[in-house]
């Protein structure tokens, strides 16, 4: 009867929030709107932080200065925070506050390969040549949730409002290689509800599964025997042939596999020199599907095509290791609807017309309608069905939405229509675009906050529409495996290659009010 009467409710769910705490001298609407305004006064404490976490530009699981940075940060504003969370040096927990509820915060700090990119400039500019940068816009989400959990914490200290606030990085994202570790170690085990925060051209949230795919990230090492190329090649087993056989039988499989699932790869370890026969090889793939069985059983078919090109070439199949996995998202109802009623309230920031020419200019660059910035807000994405969902991106925030009731802010800091990955999603990562985007995404991400911690009727509600539908057919099992550690050699070469070219290029906020000012850009740089 009373789960019966749950599932009644659910839908009611917008009328039944009503504020139900003690000691507020003022209601819950009055309360969002202070933090709203708050957040707004707070614009150039975000607006640096964008531009500092840009001009670090660092790679999964080398998120050094990154961590560094918002550690400090966090620290002066009064929050715990524990370092080397999961075995990950870069990953830290931040915590503020005490009892329920316990609110966890968090986004991306990881950037992209070969994405570095002067900012302002509507064409492609390095700032090094060949170096990676924030070609997601990964630098501007800690932002979001770090301005709003400040703002929250002293309405909370003033109203003396119970709860907890716990803030967390995500860790090598773009290898999803981060979050099931924060799992693993607990970091999620008493919280109430997960609030996420990710770079997007526009404003809105979702429930129920969101579309995209999860997926495990695989690397296969052959070992053979070396052996001179030219002299004796007979006496030699190649590796390399094991690695290219078994992407030309992985290619064929491709036919025989659903339309739902995506898969690629690279090889990271091809031998050393053309004369010597490899005795070492290395491919790295991500096999991709919208539901957990299907994830293993193509990682399954993956582990059968490289055995078989072992036997082929007389070498060994020496190690699958699992350097990171993201389950498919499923986001919260509850905390969707509720969320969805801030994004109207906030709405998109009010672009103006040097923002637009650059939005306008890139999407010219690129070759696509130069449409400019988004000016009407994006609908709730009410969820799409299996039978719907054709695959595509994958985030390890997934994971975490199945441990806790968990929604994704995606918040307008970019420019709409660009490839993602690429270094024109850099461009308008540390401009006004980027800045007016990120406030009001803290402000959205402030006002649900205060939607949690005053309203424990939406906390019930939210474990109840967890606990009743999304896991009441598919329990969480973590894709990566006992055995598996947080791959912490992923990039280190990468980041020793280019970080003292980088290191000059830092963001100094005791000289300069912007980084557009420090790099002398005139906003916007448009080619003539």
């Amino acid at each position: 009867m009373r789960m019966s009467l749950r599932r009644l409710l659910l839908p009611l769910l917008p009328t039944l929030l009503l504020p139900t705490f003690l000691g507020a001298s003022q209601d819950l609407s009055g309360l969002k709107r202070e933090v709203q305004e708050e957040v707004g006064r707070m614009q150039q404490f975000t607006q640096q932080m964008v531009d500092q976490i840009f001009s670090f530009g660092e790679l999964g699981f080398q998120e050094v200065e990154t961590s560094r940075y918002l550690v400090r940060i966090l620290r002066e504003h009064g929050f715990t925070v524990e370092e080397g969370v999961g075995g990950m040096p870069t990953a830290w927990v931040a915590t503020w506050g005490a009892g329920k509820p316990v609110i966890a915060l968090g986004s991306d700090i990881d950037g992209i390969p070969q994405a570095s990119q002067k900012p302002g400039v509507a064409y492609r500019e390095p700032l090094v040549e060949g170096a990676p940068g924030h070609g997601e816009g990964h630098n501007s989400g800690q932002a979001v949730v770090v301005t709003a959990a400040i703002a929250v914490k002293q309405l909370m200290e003033r109203e003396k409002i119970a709860g907890t606030l716990k803030i967390f990085p995500g860790v090598a994202e773009e290898q999803v290689g981060g979050k099931a570790h924060l799992i693993r170690a607990g970091v999620f085990r008493d919280v109430d509800a997960a609030i996420f925060a990710h770079v997007a051209s526009n404003m809105r949230t979702s429930y129920a599964n969101e579309g995209g795919s999860g997926l495990i990230s695989v690397q296969f090492s052959f070992l053979g025997e070396t052996a001179h190329a030219a002299g004796a090649p007979w006496r030699g087993r190649s590796a390399l042939d094991a690695v290219e056989l078994m992407d030309i039988g992985w290619n064929f499989r491709r036919e025989h596999i659903r339309i739902n699932a995506r898969s690629h790869y690279v090889i990271t370890d091809g031998g050393d020199q053309p004369n010597v026969v490899p005795r070492t090889a290395t491919v790295w793939y991500f096999f991709r599907e919208i539901t957990y069985p299907r994830i293993k059983a193509l990682f399954e078919t993956g582990q059968e095509v490289a055995r078989g090109a072992a036997m082929m070439t007389g070498t060994t199949l020496d190690k699958v290791r699992v350097v990171g996995a993201a389950w498919p998202r499923h986001f919260n109802k509850p905390i969707a609807l509720a969320m969805d009623a801030n994004i109207q309230a906030v709405g998109l920031p009010a672009w103006d017309e040097k923002d637009q020419a650059l939005a306008k200019a890139v999407q010219t660059e690129l070759g696509v309608e130069p449409k400019g910035l988004e000016t009407e807000l994006d609908s709730l994405n009410r969820g799409i069905p299996d039978d719907k969902n054709t695959g595509g991106g994958s985030d390890d925030i997934g994971d975490v939405s199945w441990n806790v009731p968990t929604v994704t802010l995606r918040y307008p800091a970019n420019i709409p229509n660009l490839p993602g990955h690429h270094w024109s999603n850099a461009i308008a990562m540390a401009t006004p675009i980027a800045h007016k985007g990120s406030t009001a995404g803290a402000q959205v991400a402030a006002m649900t906050i205060l939607d949690l911690m005053l309203t424990p009727a939406l906390v019930d509600s939210a474990w109840g529409y967890f606990r009743e539908v999304q896991t009441k057919d598919q329990q969480y099992e973590p894709l990566i495996r006992p055995e598996d550690q947080p791959a912490l050699d992923l990039n280190r070469g990468i980041m020793a290659k280019y970080r003292e070219q980088m290191r000059p290029l830092y963001f100094d906020s005791t000289r300069y009010q912007t980084y557009l000012e420090q790099l002398g850009i005139t906003y916007p740089t448009i080619r003539q």
